[in-house]
């Protein structure tokens, strides 16, 4: 796999080089084009050709390219791409997915959320701690798909069994 490939199938993008990221690269969707710090697009395809051809290369990438018009006379040609005549920002099929994961990991949410599933993890864990140790459930006795199933009912019923007991409601306090 080509190390631009590694990197954008990983979500990562630092450079060591000193140059540009993806990161400085803002996409624009309407425009389905990536735009550089200068403010110009670089487009996934330049030229038209007459049959149709994928956009996406066999990893899953489609590779925005830059104008070697735009990119010759640029001021931060240095800093984006030194070494050749223009640059060229490796994006996923899936990136629109991942940006909105990365905006909605952004939100108040998304971290309350994420508080609350752990609370929700340790439970399952404490319930699974308690089948095996408790119910002896370390290893199914019973074989096969269907006495898997079997086992787990029976360990099912038995947090049933746990829920039944009446709760304590709190008393109300004096105002």
């Amino acid at each position: 796999m080509p190390i631009g490939a590694a990197l954008a199938h990983a979500g990562e993008s630092e450079r060591r080089d000193g140059t540009f990221e993806r990161a400085d690269f803002t996409y624009d969707h309407e425009a389905d084009a990536d735009v550089c710090p200068a403010g110009k697009d670089l487009r996934p395809r330049q030229k038209t050709y007459r049959t149709p051809r994928t956009l996406a290369d066999t990893d899953g990438l489609i590779h925005y390219r830059a104008s070697t018009l735009d990119c010759a006379p640029c001021p931060l040609k240095p800093r984006c791409c030194p070494n050749t005549p223009a640059r060229k920002v490796p994006r996923s099929l899936h990136e629109g997915a991942r940006d909105l994961a990365r905006a909605l990991a952004a939100t108040d949410a998304y971290a309350t959320s994420r508080r609350e599933r752990k609370k929700v993890a340790m439970l399952l864990a404490m319930l699974l701690a308690h089948l095996k140790r408790i119910l002896r459930l370390d290893r199914l006795r019973l074989r096969g798909p269907n006495g898997a199933r079997d086992e787990f009912h029976l360990a099912a019923a038995q947090n049933l069994r746990k829920l039944a007991k009446p709760i304590p409601v709190p008393e109300p306090r004096p105002a």
